[in-house]
């Protein structure tokens, strides 16, 4: 295996690194057999390769190589066939970049493939058959068809044979294009009456090692008279044709003329290319010399092509030419845009030109219309930008903020330069982390509370809560309060999944001591560095009621049968409060609204009385709690529970 190490490295303005290398294998090489030594021959340690993830980033869908990240090596994926993939195209190489990630870098890298003789010279046609005047002239020629080889170079059609060689040599003319033009010149005059059948063999021979060769047989009829060949007007014809032309265009009229007379003097015009695929797309009308298109071109897949045409008479005589037809471009191809290698999330506290994602642009077309410019959306902090051979870096171009904008969709749009102009269209996705920038907050300058000095250990007392722009463990943690004489803090679980701070009587008050108090609200969350926020609560200790309402029972229980009407009266609950006057009036409320209880019970405000005033189902819940509260003028109360237990009813 030949190897050819070619590596040049430069930094782009991004900051990823582009390098460079070529090696040559040849084909038909097995499954696992070694490209070459990737990481040696970049430079590059094996646990980079392994923590930058690397990988094979290839435009083709068939990928013949693969990388080995813990041996640093390229390897044979899937046995490689010259022929099937470049066809007689020469150079034939496979191109495909190793993509690393943190921080991105990408290599380019070309495997060139090199011929092995496996494949013989084959002729289209077994047999041909000519029939020629016993009149013809010393040094008439006679057009024979060409071998193929799908191998080439040395591997390809080197010489040919033609035996026996009695009345027959052959001659060899090279065309621009390489390849060669087989005669065969009669250097004896035949005589019909000795010899009216000949037979021939056309050897082809190729130059690899072995050698491999074709062969294809010649019958000659021997005719009396006809001493006039055709002759092509030129000898060369050309031509040019759109890709997208439809079917049945005609490309080219060739014109031969004979100086016979009769039946000697008729033309027949044919196609000799030996290659099945011009003759796939080309056919030319056998007796006007038309060229007509009847496949589909394609300015992509071959940019010229060459008819070997033939002109015969009647009598055998020939004459050739060849048209070289050349195909126009028309913008028919999109741009291809290729996601190299991307980031889902970003961190908003991000540097400026922190590469997000890697794109190549790929338009089959040539000329203007395969230029190709590429620009994105409008208003995002990112910027799109080109590097060589129509790779892009979407990059960041100013600060970013998750509490502004927490996911951007960026449609970057490639557009080439035909006419009409076609375009591509790709929308990346892109998640912003969070870090810790915002200090918890309080809507409220001061918290402001007024509490009678009769207020009982336990009560309680709902603060605001804290906001805190950021989310996660950035996110609002915890609160404390100072001074915690008097009051200490309590966080209590919400039905909506959040926290209800409240602040909670730890020690009696008295009015007669100290008449104002002022607390610091502290709220903390749990970013590194950590930040905090704080509110002033400002109490005004009122005088009277010293004592709170208090319930006969703390837990009350009762059954209720299913489908009891509304209005039944259930239970009635009583609190007593020992004050007098306004401080010692009571009133009732349903405390708590699970399962919907304030659509099945009520509670008289000041008797106490519990009515049903809706439809309890046992089959839909066997239980029902309602939480009662009693509160006095002054603000204070208690609260006690009522459990129900639905009794069945065979409905």
């Amino acid at each position: 295996m030949a190897r050819q190490v070619l590596l040049f490295i430069s930094l782009l303005a991004v900051g990823s690194v582009l390098g460079q290398v070529s090696y040559t294998i040849p084909e038909e090489m097995t499954k696992g057999s070694l490209v070459g030594n990737i990481a040696q021959d970049l430079g590059l340690q094996i646990k980079r390769l392994t923590s930058g993830k690397a990988r094979i980033y290839a435009r083709d869908t068939d990928q013949y190589v693969e990388l080995n990240r813990e041996r640093g090596v390229l390897l044979v994926k899937e046995r490689i066939d010259r022929e099937a993939l470049c066809k007689q195209t020469t150079p034939c190489a496979l191109h495909f970049q190793i993509i690393l990630e943190n921080p991105m870098e990408f290599y380019t890298v070309t495997v060139q493939i090199t011929d092995i003789n496996d494949n013989a010279p084959t002729f289209k046609k077994t047999k041909i058959i000519f029939k020629i005047s016993e009149t013809a002239l010393i040094g008439a020629k006679f057009v024979l068809e060409r071998a193929v080889d799908l191998d080439v170079e040395m591997n390809s059609v080197q010489s040919y044979e033609l035996k026996p060689s009695d009345n027959f040599a052959l001659k060899l003319h090279s065309n621009s294009d390489g390849n060669k033009n087989v005669e065969m010149v009669l250097q004896k005059p035949l005589d019909r009456e000795k010899q009216e059948q000949i037979s021939l063999v056309l050897t082809a021979v190729d130059g690899g090692e072995p050698q491999m060769s074709g062969t294809m047989q010649i019958l000659i009829t021997v005719l009396d008279a006809n001493d006039n060949a055709p002759v092509f007007t030129q000898q060369t014809y050309k031509a040019t044709v759109t890709e997208n032309s439809l079917k049945g265009t005609i490309v080219a009229t060739v014109t031969a003329s004979d100086a016979d007379q009769g039946s000697n003097s008729k033309i027949t015009y044919s196609i000799t290319n030996a290659a099945d695929d011009d003759t796939r797309i080309f056919e030319i009308n056998e007796e006007n010399g038309n060229v007509v298109l009847i496949g589909i071109i394609d300015y992509e897949k071959s940019r010229n092509y060459q008819i070997n045409l033939l002109a015969s008479d009647d009598g055998g005589l020939t004459d050739s030419c060849k048209l070289i037809v050349d195909v126009q471009d028309v913008n028919d191809n999109k741009p291809e845009i290729n996601i190299m290698s991307k980031s889902a999330v970003i961190s908003e506290d991000a540097n400026l030109n922190t590469v997000v994602t890697m794109i190549n642009i790929e338009d089959k077309d040539s000329g203007e219309n395969g230029k190709v410019q590429c620009f994105m959306s409008d208003n995002v902090p990112f910027e799109l930008r080109a590097s060589s051979n129509n790779f892009y870096t979407l990059v960041t171009d100013s600060d970013l903020d998750r509490e502004r904008a927490s996911e951007y969709n960026i449609t970057v749009t490639c557009s080439d330069e035909g006419v009409p102009s076609l375009s591509s269209s790709v929308t990346l996705t892109l998640q912003i982390t969070d870090i810790n920038d915002n200090a918890p907050i309080f809507k409220m300058k001061d918290m402001v509370f007024e509490i009678s000095e009769s207020a009982v250990k336990g009560s309680k007392f709902i603060l605001e809560k804290a906001l805190d722009s950021d989310v996660g463990i950035n996110g609002l943690k915890s609160y404390s309060l100072n001074p915690t004489d008097n009051f200490a803090l309590k966080l209590n679980d919400n039905t909506d999944g959040g926290k209800e701070v409240e602040m909670v009587l730890e020690k009696p008050l008295d009015r007669e001591k100290e008449e104002q108090l002022t607390l610091t609200l502290t709220a903390v969350d749990g970013g590194e560095p950590q930040l905090s926020g704080t509110v002033q609560i400002h109490v005004t200790i009122l005088d009277a009621n010293d004592n709170a309402p208090v319930f006969t029972q703390s837990t009350y229980k009762s059954s209720l049968m299913e489908n009891s009407p509304r209005g039944t009266q259930l239970i009635t609950v009583t609190a007593t409060d020992k004050d007098e006057g306004t401080n010692g009036f009571v009133t009732y409320s349903i405390s708590n609204n699970i399962d919907g209880i304030f659509d099945l019970f009520e509670i008289h405000e000041t008797s106490g009385e519990v009515r049903l005033i809706g439809n309890v189902d046992y089959e839909t819940s066997k239980h029902y709690q309602l939480n009662i509260k009693a509160k006095d003028q002054g603000g204070l109360s208690d609260s006690c529970k009522i459990i129900f237990d639905i009794t069945d009813v065979n409905d």
